[in-house]
This record gives structure tokens, C-alpha cells and sequence, in this order.
């Protein structure tokens, strides 16, 4: 079983390795590429990461993962946000987009990349310049297909325009569905496919959270306006009524959570992100639930995108352009 990003064949679900090595508490690297081996074993054939993830180690330890094993990978990486210290930036410039692409391939111990994304749409460098130069990748057989993250729908087009996209890869869950009133038309109508990140609303769909103090040292979710104060309390009621519904069908929260964004078409592949290997293969167990028009609707009623309380960062300013 396999689906479509735009002419990139994938298996059904991906996997996010963001959270192997940072954002959400220390990391296993031994335990990180048991969960990338078992992931493969279970048909999972998207990986995604980024060079911003640590910075750089993410993609080091996706690169010792698939070490002897590159045939079996769809391998996708991003570039664009800039690190200093704490404080982060957005690049699109054609110098830049040809030097990360040198440094992320070296890292990953390939040739070629599959799937290469601008995480973020810069402010200060036209769609066209960026994309122009990702085209030239491709050209050279550094890259296979294009992707954009977190553009906009006007985003879309413009780059569509100076080279196919492949994929959109965006927020999209349960709790963060503003992509479907336009960007998601846009792409279908453009034949892009969909990579939603964070489909289990940054873990907490799983019902696995109570409070903020079950959050670790250096997870970054203590900071987000969603998971703090009277904003996660109210969340968490929403997480609940979510709990009770899987309660009665026998599955885990997050299953149910996960099927719901399964079922937004066929050409999309979440991504879940994570670094345990029984949290897996529950995400993998999730993409062979079928959910009826009824299932579905008690699902959105139970967690209203409405009623969610807080933004997704505490600073939008990158996001949809």
C-alpha cells in the first residue's frame, strides 16, 4: 500500500526524526535508529528531518541510520531557517540554497536527496529566486523532487510556476486545520501533495500529558502558547472527550487522532515524529483504521479546530507567507 506525492510514490506514513535530537527532551541515539530500522521493516518509507534539527546532528543520525540501507528510503530534508545561538532566521538566496544542499547531503551519507524542502518562505528573496535555484538541484541530480513548508497558497503557485512541487509540507491536525480553507485546494488543484507534520498536535492528541509538568527539561512545547497556562487546560478537555472516544473502539487516542488526518485524501502522508519504538508502531497500527462518515464527524466534534486555545509558535511571522 502506497501513496502519491505529486509523481513521488511513498509509503502510507512517514516518519518525523525532528524530535530524536532536540525540541522535546534528551534523546537515545541508539534507541533513534532502532525506531528508523523497525519503521523501515514496518513500510514506512518517508523520512524527514532537516539541518536546523540540532543543528546538523539530525541529519548525522539519519545518515548512520540508513547507512547500507538507502535503497529502502525516500529520503526528505529541509533547509532555509538559520541558527545563531537563539536566534533563528529565514534564507532562500541562491549562495545559500546551494551550500545547504552541499552540507546536508554530505551529513546524510548520499548522492542525491529525494525530497528537498524550503522550510521556510523568506521575506527578503523572491519564490522565483529560491525555487529557481532548487531547480538547478535537480538539474544536477542533487535533488529529485521540490517541496515548500508552511507557504501560503499564492506561495504555491508562483513556485509551481518555475518548477513542479512535489510535496507541502504544514501543520495539520485535529487542532490545526487552517490549511484546508484554501492552501489545501490550491495544492490539489496544482497536483502537490500534503505532508502533514505534527499530527498528533505535538504529542498531546495522545493523551499521554496532564499537565506542563509532564513536559521534560529543553522541551520546547513549556514555551508555546498552546501548551501553557489556561490554554492547555482547556486543551486538555478537548484531549479527553478525544480519550473517551477511543476507549469505545478499543484504540489509543492518538490512533484515532492520527486515522482522522490518514483520512484527509489520498495524497496526503503524515509524519509523526518519535524516538520510542512502542509509539511507532501504534502510529503505523493507525493508518489501517477505517473511520466511517460518523466516526469522523465525532472525532472533529470532540476536538473543534474552534475551540483550540493558543497559536501554534509564539511567533507566526514565518508561517503562511
Amino acid at each position: 500500500m502506497t501513496r502519491q506525492l505529486g509523481a513521488l510514490e511513498v509509503g502510507p506514513q512517514g516518519l518525523g526524526c525532528m524530535g530524536m535530537s532536540e525540541f522535546y527532551g534528551a534523546g537515545d541515539d541508539t534507541e533513534s535508529i532502532a525506531v528508523i530500522h523497525r519503521a523501515l521493516e514496518l513500510g514506512v518509507t518517508l523520512l524527514d528531518t532537516a539541518d536546523m534539527y540540532g543543528p546538523h546532528v539530525n541529519e548525522e543520525l539519519v545518515g548512520r541510520a540508513i547507512a547500507g540501507r538507502r535503497s529502502d528510503v525516500v529520503l526528505a530534508t529541509k533547509f532555509g531557517i538559520v541558527r545563531d545561538g537563539d536566534r533563528r532566521g529565514v534564507r532562500g538566496d541562491r549562495d545559500y540554497v546551494r551550500s545547504s544542499v552541499e552540507g546536508s547531503l554530505k551529513r546524510l551519507g548520499t548522492d542525491v536527496i529525494d525530497l528537498y524542502y524550503l522550510h521556510r518562505v523568506p521575506a527578503d528573496t523572491p519564490i522565483e529566486e529560491t525555487v529557481g535555484a532548487m531547480a538547478e538541484l535537480v538539474t544536477e541530480g542533487k535533488v529529485r523532487f521540490l517541496g515548500l513548508s508552511e507557504a501560503g497558497a499564492e506561495t504555491l503557485r508562483r513556485a509551481h510556476a518555475v518548477h513542479p512541487i512535489t510535496a507541502l509540507q504544514s501543520e495539520w491536525s485535529l487542532w490545526s486545520r487552517d490549511i484546508e480553507a484554501e492552501i489545501v485546494p490550491t495544492a490539489r488543484e496544482l497536483g502537490i501533495g500534503l505532508v502533514p507534520y505534527s499530527p498528533l498536535g505535538r504529542g498531546v492528541l495522545t493523551g499521554r500529558f496532564s499537565s506542563a509538568a509532564d513536559f521534560s527539561d529543553g522541551d520546547f512545547r513549556a514555551a508555546n502558547p498552546r501548551f501553557s497556562g489556561e490554554n492547555l487546560d482547556a486543551n486538555l478537555k478537548m484531549v479527553a472527550d478525544l480519550r473517551a472516544l477511543a476507549d469505545e473502539r478499543g484504540v489509543t487516542a492518538g490512533q484515532l487522532a492520527l486515522a482522522w488526518v490518514q483520512h484527509r485524501g489520498s495524497d496526503v502522508v503524515p509524519i509523526p515524529g518519535t524516538k520510542r519504538l512502542k509509539y511507532l508502531e501504534e502510529n503505523v497500527a493507525a493508518a489501517a483504521l477505517e473511520l466511517s462518515d460518523a466516526d469522523l464527524a465525532a472525532i472533529e466534534a470532540a476536538v473543534p479546530a474552534s475551540a483550540v486555545a493558543g497559536d501554534r509558535y509564539p511567533d507566526m511571522s514565518s508561517i503562511g507567507r
